[in-house]
């Protein structure tokens, strides 16, 4: 099965690099492309088959994405986004309902957006203040979210709001599945589109804010992992271990591609009367860009093929954070070192280059920032939880605590 996804997204390649730059030029989302993505089987591969997917692996998606970033830093998100995160968490713990409700539109080729973020909740996910209140069989959301990836063209939505029941008592953080189809002028009462960021790279992807005032929901429609409310939060995000490997993935390809450029450029540029690849500066370069996205590459499988080794349907916490941290970091260094060894042509947007550099600025932020990731790789490292909070350590049983409490 990998052969031939990883076939497909080569075979579409081309196409992808030549549009790439309309996307970005004129802020517009990629169609087109999603598409070919579409009819080649590559948007929701990792769906069950039974509900029309090939039942691919996080591995799969791996490698068909590095291929698809190479060439569409756009393109390449779609794909992990219809594959990955959201819709593997519906995958994972939603109903019969839900599942089949949901595999449809992904596979027909919405992205399903990740509603988690709030102005004030950011890296902070837990201090969200949208609200999920029971009023009979029904939950009525208030509240704000920003910074939605897909707000504007995603179909399915999953908001995560603060559960509150009939009694007025806070139940747990849940996630509800929500259609909305703005491109269709097909939107439920109380879903409201705000504004969208002008963003620094991945133009053609909207970063929506979204409102909803009294949005009713039905009960049906609440993700409910097998830890309940009170930890179904945690159950929820687990999800994003396979979303960080496909952003790191995006990032190592988007290097990898980078660097595909540079060796061309440098075997064909001459300076001095001979090729730039005969300079050994330039050598020692490359030689260290195509170890660091080696390197990078192999932390990206070994998450990958971490899946289910704790027991979740999702990758290893700990590993999916390095894979993503170093990929995220290093492929800012390789499009960086890339972008100067053409000089004053790769700092003109008649080369990808410039277009690539900005795209993969995001990678150390969105899904999760450097410093978080550092958070949980040093918890994992020495087998305790590291809170940011004050005195999130008093109720730990470590010297530390009387620190804290200072």
């Amino acid at each position: 099965m990998t052969h031939a996804l990883v076939a497909s997204a080569r075979d579409l390649a081309p196409e992808f690099e030549r549009r790439a730059a309309h996307w970005d030029q004129t802020r517009s989302y990629c169609w087109r492309n999603v598409q070919d993505l579409s009819e080649a089987g590559i948007m929701g591969m990792t769906l069950p088959e039974h509900l029309g997917g090939q039942g691919a692996s996080f591995l799969d998606v791996v490698e068909v994405v590095e291929e698809i970033a190479k060439v569409c830093t756009l393109t390449a998100r779609v794909v992990v986004e219809a594959n990955m995160g959201g819709i593997s968490a519906v995958m994972a713990y939603g109903s019969e309902e839900q599942k089949a409700f949901c595999a449809p539109h992904v596979l027909a080729g919405d992205k399903p957006a990740i509603c988690i973020t709030e102005p004030e909740a950011g890296s902070a996910a837990t201090e969200m203040q949208t609200t999920a209140r029971k009023c009979g069989d029904t939950y009525v959301l208030n509240g704000c979210k920003h910074w939605i990836t897909g707000g504007g063209v995603s179909k399915l939505h999953l908001i995560f709001a603060r559960v509150i029941d009939e009694a007025g008592e806070e139940q747990g953080i849940g996630g509800f599945i929500v259609f909305a189809d703005p491109m269709a002028g097909d939107m439920p009462a109380g879903f409201e589109i705000v504004g969208r960021e002008r963003t620094l790279g991945l133009c053609g992807m909207p970063e929506a804010e979204l409102r909803f005032d009294t949005l009713e929901v039905h009960e049906r429609w609440l993700l409910s992992p097998p830890s309940g409310l009170k930890r179904g939060f945690k159950d929820l995000m687990t999800a994003y271990n396979s979303q960080r490997v496909g952003a790191g993935t995006i990032a190592m390809g988007v290097a990898a591609g980078a660097l595909d450029r540079a060796k061309s450029y440098l075997l064909e540029r001459r300076q001095f009367g001979r090729p730039l690849a005969e300079f050994q500066g330039l050598q020692w370069m490359v030689a260290d860009m195509e170890t660091q996205i080696c390197a990078a590459r192999l932390l990206l499988r070994d998450a990958a093929l971490s899946c289910g080794e704790n027991g979740d349907p999702f990758p290893d916490m700990a590993k999916a954070a390095r894979a993503k941290l170093f990929a995220s970091e290093m492929a800012i260094k390789v499009v960086n070192d890339a972008l100067q060894m053409f000089g004053a042509r790769g700092y003109s947007d008649k080369e990808p280059l410039e277009r690539m550099y900005r795209d993969v600025r995001m990678f150390t932020i969105g899904g999760g920032t450097a410093q978080v990731l550092r958070n949980q790789i040093a918890s994992s490292a020495l087998g305790m939880k590291c809170p940011q909070t004050r005195t999130g350590y008093v109720d730990q049983d470590w010297p530390i605590q009387t620190l804290a409490a200072e």
